[in-house]
């Protein structure tokens, strides 16, 4: 170690990163069309710099677009699985139905009242008949 001092030590470290430092190439701008055409063709940086609430406008439409086609398509999803459920519910109701008319035939509502106790009359009705002399 020698008698140096700090300042010293710490400004020829400096000194020597100073020297490895090495200069990074600047990046070129690639040759390509949308390159020339801002900067030799028709349209300016400036042009371009003006145009820039017209393409946001144009940005914000197409948002609105595309999140109405999603709320579309979600109804539609909607409507189609409530038909699903209304078809069912038709096919429930004209089995029901068709049921009720099953049991509600002569034969079943007597088998129904065997059961019970209630048993099918083997004469037929009679007819009372009211007369209004009989005072």
């Amino acid at each position: 170690m020698t008698n140096r001092l700090r300042t010293e030590i710490q400004e020829e470290e400096i000194a020597e990163k100073k020297l490895i430092v090495e200069e990074k190439p600047v990046k070129e701008i690639p040759d390509n069309f949308f390159t020339q055409f801002l900067n030799k063709g028709a349209i300016s940086t400036d042009d371009a710099t003006r145009a820039l609430p017209f393409i946001f406008y144009l940005a914000f439409l197409g948002m609105l677009y595309i999140g109405n086609r999603h709320l579309s398509e979600k109804n539609i999803r909607d409507i189609d699985k409530i038909s699903k459920e209304v078809k069912e519910l038709s096919w429930e109701y004209k089995s029901s139905k068709a049921e009720l008319a099953f049991k509600s035939t002569l034969t079943e509502v007597s088998k129904r009242a065997d059961t019970l106790g209630i048993k099918t009359a083997e004469q037929p009705p009679q007819k009372i008949i009211v007369k209004e002399d009989a005072q």
